[in-house]
């Protein structure tokens, strides 16, 4: 354990209090509840029935984690020897429970002290309410937890730290050990009970790249983060190993303050979709263009305007285009190994952007960009497996600094505006299926389908 004493700045955060508070398996606890089953020992995942056994299951229950299914994992990697309940995606129900759990956060804590980080998890700075109950931080956060589980139903985990990050931390891996689904953390226990704790990937940002980068370093635990010459950091991770740097200590400055009054000085939009079914290259253009007009219209809704329009096109190859790729790359079955999973699955992608003459929210000027930019990017003969359309430089329409296009024919465009508030103003009315363009209805669009959806899955309304 390293012996080199932590910045002195560590101490500006020892005697503030957050809670970070986690909703087991949320959607499978809420389906659990919906069926009057106990979300801790009934066997039920969270899936879309109407797809195939490769999509992914949304939420398994802790029932089914305890026999070694994991999360997020594909329907027929689940064992054929296990029973279990398929709950179908509503993913508006969940909006709903989510809601009802942040009315729950309200009754204790002002909403400016709560930071919602998902839909399932939130933290909130207790520090000056501690007086306000007459109680510890840990009696609060467990009166918290206890109430968010008797009026919801379902179960919540709890971390207590002295910052964000320690609270972060105390959820995900102290919390985990617990028989009574709490952890506490400060900088001093932090470096006592997790500095010597593996995997490093279980750490909050540190991901399976970071984890590699720091393992070429020899460097495995936080404990030997934290003892690391700095100098190699910077060079291997730039300013992200200030980061680091400070959590191998435990050290977090950011408060929940700081993250309300933080603004975004570049702005964008954008839609992704991982495709149920490949499409060709024409089938393709079909679905970008309709995320393009899906993102318009979400300019004109919020009184925006962008000016460049990006994309990627992603593919996966067979067997066969695999093989060849590797081969004609001089790759052999070791090097093929040593690869990211998206280059051993042989899935790959292409991108690019283009800049538009003069910021807008017209369609046409959009789709005027998006066509080309498509043609130049995707490739044919290869089935597109994954699509992502985005709009850059979203501002205010109203914003100072905007330079307008001389030559463009603004009455055309004050025309197409009006048409699109008046589609907003139908479709908010009567529903995102109330219009649709003609390309909607062809084989390869998938707007339809989508428009019933919330965040890609079932919203439960069909």
């Amino acid at each position: 354990m390293p012996s080199s004493r932590a910045p002195a700045q560590s101490q500006s955060n020892r005697r503030r209090a957050y809670l970070v508070i986690d909703l087991k398996s949320f959607y499978a606890s809420v389906e659990c509840v919906e069926r009057g089953l106990d979300p801790l020992t009934t066997r039920l995942v969270v899936a879309d029935p109407t797809r195939t056994e490769k999509t992914i299951c949304l939420a398994v229950s802790p029932a089914l984690k305890a026999m070694g299914v994991h999360n997020r994992c594909r329907v027929f990697e689940i064992p054929k020897g296990i029973d279990y309940v398929m709950a179908p995606p509503r993913m508006k129900l969940y909006i709903e429970r989510s809601a009802d759990i942040y009315a729950v956060y309200l009754r204790y804590v002002s909403a400016q002290d709560i930071h919602v980080y998902s839909i399932d998890e939130a933290f909130l700075d207790i520090t000056g309410y501690l007086d306000l109950y007459g109680c510890t931080a840990h009696e609060l956060g467990e009166r918290i937890r206890r109430d968010v589980t008797a009026t919801t139903g379902i179960p919540a985990t709890c971390g207590l730290g002295t910052n964000l990050y320690l609270a972060k931390i105390a959820l995900d891996i102290t919390a985990k050990h617990s028989p009574d689904f709490f952890g506490e953390l400060d900088e001093e226990s932090y470096r006592r009970t997790l500095w010597n704790y593996q995997p490093i990937t279980d750490f909050w940002r540190v991901g399976a790249g970071t984890a590699r980068r720091l393992d070429q370093m020899g460097i495995h635990t936080m404990g030997q983060l934290a003892a690391a010459p700095k100098e190699p950091l910077y060079r291997v991770f730039g300013v992200d190993a200030e980061i680091l740097i400070d959590h191998a200590w435990g050290i977090e400055p950011v408060t929940i303050a700081d993250i309300k009054a933080y603004r975004s000085q570049d702005k964008s939009l954008s839609s992704g979709q991982v495709l149920g079914c490949d499409v060709d290259y024409e089938g393709g253009l079909i679905i970008a263009k309709e995320m393009a007009d899906n993102l318009a219209q979400e300019l004109v809704e919020r009184g925006q305007v962008c000016q460049s329009v990006f994309l990627m096109v992603g593919y996966k190859l067979s067997r066969e285009q695999k093989r060849a790729m590797f081969d004609e790359a001089g790759f052999g079955t070791e090097a093929v190994r040593g690869h990211p999973a998206h280059v051993r699955w042989g899935e790959f992608a292409d991108n690019g952007s283009a800049t538009l003459l003069s910021p807008t929210s017209a369609l046409s000027e959009i789709w005027g960009a998006l066509v080309p930019l498509y043609h130049r990017v995707a490739q044919r003969g290869i089935p597109i497996h994954r699509l992502s359309v985005g709009l850059g430089a979203v501002r205010d329409e109203n914003a100072a600094g905007l330079q307008g296009n001389l030559f463009a024919d603004q009455e055309k465009l004050d025309r197409e505006r009006r048409r699109q508030q008046t589609v907003n103003d139908i479709k908010r009315k009567f529903g995102k299926n109330a219009l649709l363009k003609g390309m909607d209805l062809l084989p390869q669009a998938t707007a339809r389908e989508r428009n019933a959806q919330l965040g890609g899955h079932r919203s439960g309304d069909e």
